[in-house]
């Protein structure tokens, strides 16, 4: 794969259609990836941090998958739950043909694979959890964040797994000072020189008598 094409909305390189076996919600499945794509002979070390570090996902809700790539975490999550609506996002056109592909190899008929501007504004996420581009830079990547995080609905979280030696603690205190109050931030793990970053939305605060205030 050329230069960092997984990122580009059209990949110019052969797509290359590929089988690889991986192990997603406790499950082994066969997908189908392609090249110009994020890692498209396995599932890469950062995803699977994430994905052994994060809880079982909410029964039921919206649920974000950012920058879905073939489609490991939306696929993961649509497992564990079924009732759910999992949207997985990403600019790679290519991409998300992969994830619909795989979703629908799998009996999956509870993931929506499409463009950001596709998921509907009034959409709230129960969970978010994603392995960001890091690498399209620090302005797009800010973006991107400020964007998504605060469509995470009271009292939910987002799971985000960033390689330590590109940035991962800066991107927590920048994540710290950005958010506005009612979100926390913190580590939540470590592994294979990456770390876990959990972003909370807190619920809205309560007056003495039980109502919202």
């Amino acid at each position: 794969m050329g230069g960092e094409q997984y990122f580009s909305a059209s990949p110019s390189s052969a797509e290359n259609f590929r089988r690889i076996r991986v192990r997603l919600a406790g499950r082994d499945v066969e997908v189908t990836t392609a090249g110009g794509v994020f890692s498209p002979d396995r599932l890469d070390s950062g995803t699977g941090v994430l994905l052994a570090n994060t809880p079982p996902a909410p029964p039921g809700g919206h649920f974000l998958d950012l920058g879905c790539g073939w489609g490991p975490i939306a696929i993961s999550l649509a497992l564990e739950s079924p009732r759910a609506t999992v949207w997985a996002v990403d600019v790679n056109e290519r991409a998300l043909g992969l994830v619909r592909r795989n979703a629908e190899a799998l009996g999956l008929q509870n993931i929506n694979a499409v463009l950001a501007d596709d998921v509907p504004d009034d959409v709230v996420f129960r969970t978010i959890r994603s392995n960001p581009p890091i690498r399209v830079g620090k302005h797009e990547l800010h973006g991107l964040l400020e964007r998504w995080l605060p469509r995470l609905d009271e009292r939910s979280d987002a799971w985000l797994v960033v390689q330590r030696n590109l940035g991962s603690d800066s991107l927590q205190r920048w994540l710290a000072a950005t958010l506005h109050t009612g979100f926390s931030v913190h580590r939540a793990a470590t592994g294979r020189g990456y770390r876990v970053l959990k972003v909370r939305r807190h619920g809205s605060p309560r007056s003495d008598d039980g109502d919202v205030a």
